[in-house]
Parts: structure tokens; sequence; C-alpha cells
């Protein structure tokens, strides 16, 4: 099938309504999406993605309220963050109500639901009588898109439509949340910090890691990668071993010698900006005939840091 880029709300509802797919934009990354209550539907996500069925979907909605329809249980906590930083980054997992499919939740009774910060999305999501199942658009495991040219290089013939939205503010995945009994349990970091979610709630858990049947997206320990091999080096390294076909990603003020081609997140040292810049940084490097090999110094572990810190090292994870 051809693939068109469009800003047209009518045209990808049109779509969505007849349970095809469409890439939709959010403040975060570009979000493949299909109606999330439609089964046959949903697995064309996992198709396109060539994603595995036992790695669960987000449920995307258009208002706060929504959220009922398709939890069965809200925590106190859980109401405390919707209300806080909703339309935005954040994912809660809640026990989700029997008109959510287990192909969305990969047989789970939780479900991530989130209200996405993007008024095309938004206004998209008002015309549809149903919410958005929507992973990042790009096939499994490789760098999420923060652009339609991104999605349209990655997916182009297997998707109808992109719903061209511009570039993403925020450009790394959201925060995902669940919870035991009141405890708040991060399960992905991402666009909401660590320090949000305690100011709202206080005690957090954070458990980020796993290999196989993660309770939440995002959770594999090989994730987010290009194809090229990704290393994480220390601020000590000798970077005059690096070579003109090695990239180096780095982040603030960086005045060290190197031969590398050097790709600064932020020089100002400004998070929000780092987070923008990470994955089409990755997508250019990956793309980059003159690159060879990619390296990378992590950022300090405060703010958006430790997000942007968690997408390098799962990009740079070998199973």
């Amino acid at each position: 099938m051809e693939t068109k880029i469009s800003s047209s709300i009518e045209e990808a509802a049109d779509l969505l309504n007849r349970g095809q797919l469409v890439a939709i934009p959010t403040e975060t990354v570009y979000g493949l999406a299909a109606n999330a209550l439609d089964k046959t539907a949903v697995v064309e996500i996992f198709n396109a993605k060539q994603r595995p069925s036992f790695d669960p979907l987000i449920v995307h909605i258009g208002n706060k309220s929504d959220v009922n329809r398709y939890a069965s249980h809200i925590p106190i906590n859980a109401q405390k963050l919707m209300d806080s930083f909703w339309p935005g980054p954040l994912t809660v997992v809640l026990p989700k109500q029997n008109c959510i499919p287990d192909e969305v939740t990969s047989g789970l009774d939780t479900v991530g639901i989130r209200m996405p910060n993007h008024s095309l999305t938004l206004q998209l999501l008002s015309k549809l009588d149903f919410p958005l199942a929507a992973p990042s658009a790009n096939p499994f495991g490789y760098i999420s898109p923060t652009t339609s040219q991104h999605v349209f290089d990655q997916l182009q013939n297997r998707i109808p439509m992109i719903l061209d939205g511009g570039s993403c503010d925020i450009g790394v995945e959201s925060t995902i949340v669940g919870f035991e009994g009141e405890l708040p349990i991060v399960y992905r970091l991402g666009g909401l910090t660590l320090e949000d979610i305690r100011n709202v709630c206080g005690e957090i858990k954070v458990e980020v890691n796993s290999s196989s049947d993660p309770k939440a997206p995002g959770m594999l320990k090989s994730h987010y990668a290009p194809t090229k091999p990704l290393k994480i080096i220390s601020s000590n390294h000798n970077f005059n071993d690096l070579t003109n076909h090695s990239a180096l990603i780095v982040f603030g003020d960086f005045e060290k010698t190197t031969h590398a081609q050097l790709f600064n997140l932020s020089p100002i040292g400004n998070y929000k900006e780092a987070a923008s810049n990470l994955f089409s940084f990755l997508r250019k490097l990956d793309t980059d005939d003159n690159v060879k090999e990619i390296f990378a110094v992590l950022l300090p572990s405060i703010n958006l840091g430790i997000a942007i810190n968690d997408r390098l090292s799962r990009a740079a994870h070998q199973d």
C-alpha cells in the first residue's frame, strides 16, 4: 500500500473507524495507532511493527474521565498523578475493564493508559468513539520516531497514513507508573521525571528492567537500538582512541580532544533539549555511511538524564 503523510484529522479518523492503522503525533514520540477495542486492528499493529505479542500496548484517551471506562480501579495516587500530569508524558498501569482485549495487554489483567499532550491527536480522539492503542511507530526494537519523516522512512508501504503533527516536543517516551496498593512503581523511565512523581506521591519504587514477559511496554533490555554498534564509555575515556569513522554522543560542556564526529545532545546542558535530540541523533548516525560505530557518554543521573541514560543503555545492550 502507498503511505500518505497528511495533517487531515478527518482522513485519519475515517481510516481508524475502518479498522486501519494511522501513525499519530504525540509530545513524546510518534505512535502507531489502531482502535484499541478492535482485536483485528490491534493485531495489525504487531504485524506492521514486527512486535512480539508478549509486549503490551498503551491505550490513548482524549479526556481524563475516559479512564473510568477502561480501568476497573484507580488508586488515590494514580488519580493524583493524572490530575497533575494529564495531558502529558505519563502512562498509568491500572486493572483493566473487560472491554480492553487481551491482545492489547498481552494477556495481563492490567492496561497502560495515557492522555497525550498534542493538540492534533486530542482533536482526533475527540472524533472517535474508541481509544487508540499506540506503541511507537517504528519497527520493533529500533529507534523511536520523532517526526513524520522518521515514520515514513521505516513504515512506508506498511500503513496507509501518517498524521503529520511536526516534531515531537519531548522526544522520549512516556514514563510508565503502576501501583502496588497505593505505592507507585515506575516501570519505564520517560518524559516525566522521578522527581515530578515523588513531589506528588512521596515514596516510589523503581522497577525498570525485564528481559521477557514485561509488565509494561519498553521494559525489554535491548530496545530503541540502531543497527550499528553502540557502546557506552566513561567520561574518563581516552577519546583520542576514537577514529573519524566513530561518532561520539555527549552532553554539556565537552572540551576533550577526539577524532570522532561529535554530537552534543545539548551544549548548554539542557536536559529537555537533550531528550528531544536523542532519537533523531541516533537515527542520523545509523544512516550515515561515514559512521561505523557509535559511542556515548552517559548524562548526570538527574532530571531527564535518567530516562536518556536508560534509552542509551538499552540501545547499547546486546542479548
